[in-house]
């Protein structure tokens, strides 16, 4: 998802590039139509269907309720993520990500009271060295022309005005990218932690939790499309920009949604981090091959391997 997703928001195109926002609710509207089918997977008719959901969902407001702050924060997270990879390379993107192990782990110990083993505390810290080390390649010599979005405090809306080009250097754009990970990071272990508690002490079946959370997801995704972007959909429309590249990313964030449910169900964050480390491997490989934005230094190389040793090593029991 994160090689696809890069590559989507970095190709060149004709015309209007697809709007995050947009993107987001179109991956959320699909998380429904897949936990419904699921549902009548379960049930095997269509009315039994209809009272499963009315009741588990409607009947149950406060269950349902118990979803809007993962919603919420999740759909901050997903904009975070869109807004990095806009800013950053896909192998960095990836490797920085995993200081979310270290704001898993912490409140693991303060909402699940886990204990972790000396050897877990030991590979957070390679966990940050590792990172450390990444960053040491940073390129802040170049620069580029970008265009401008401005917000309007009076009406909380935000347009793209036609006006001259500036330099804004990379130097920039990477710190803007580093911030938006930085936060991607405290939201994410956060969010996992408390769904993970939730779905592993319901008596609700996985897809009914899913299905909350994917309507809250909506209701959040929406609200965000009509304060950041309704003017641009006013002008161009809601799938401006849509093309099978983005299509492709909304079903992969969708069924990685679904994944990750999965996984907080029948394992837990850490097996998550453990699989994690093995995307970091593929990412940065077809990063440099496929997307030819990235040139690995050896620090780069150095860093990245601490940071998948340490995470193997925080993944052992």
């Amino acid at each position: 998802m994160v090689l696809v997703l890069r590559y989507s928001r970095t190709a060149p195109i004709d015309g209007p590039r697809y709007l995050a926002s947009t993107a987001i609710v179109s991956s959320e509207t699909l998380k429904i139509l897949i936990c419904i089918l699921l549902v009548f997977k379960d049930e095997g008719s269509w009315s039994d269907v209809w009272n499963v959901v009315w009741d588990e969902v409607i009947l149950n407001p406060w269950e349902t309720l118990k979803l809007l702050i993962p919603a919420s924060l999740y759909t901050l997270q997903n904009n975070l993520l869109f807004l990095a990879l806009s800013n950053l390379d896909a192998a960095t993107y990836q490797v920085t990500y995993q200081l979310k192990i270290l704001a898993t782990a912490l409140f693991s110990v303060w909402m699940l009271h886990k204990r972790l083993s000396p050897a877990q505390w030991v590979s957070l810290v390679l966990l940050m060295i590792g990172v450390s080390m990444v960053q040491l390649d940073a390129d802040t010599g170049e620069s580029k022309v970008v265009k401008i979005i401005t917000r309007h405090d009076s009406d909380d809306s935000s347009e793209e005005v036609t006006m001259a080009p500036v330099i804004v250097s990379t130097a920039t754009q990477r710190t803007a990218g580093l911030l938006a990970v930085l936060a991607s990071c405290l939201l994410s272990g956060f969010t996992g932690v408390y769904f993970e508690k939730l779905v592993k002490r319901t008596s609700q079946t996985l897809w009914i939790r899913s299905l909350q959370l994917a309507i809250f997801g909506l209701i959040f995704g929406l609200a965000a499309v009509c304060i950041a972007d309704f003017g641009q959909v006013q002008e161009g429309g809601f799938f401006q920009g849509y093309n099978a590249t983005t299509i492709a990313v909304v079903i992969l964030q969708a069924v990685g949604g679904m994944l990750v449910a999965l996984v907080m169900k029948y394992a837990d964050n850490i097996l998550k981090g453990f699989a994690t480390s093995i995307s970091i491997v593929l990412s940065t490989i077809l990063s440099y091959y496929w997307l030819h934005d990235f040139a690995p230094s050896f620090s780069f190389f150095f860093g990245a391997t601490v940071v998948i040793v340490a995470t193997f090593v925080y993944s052992l029991r």
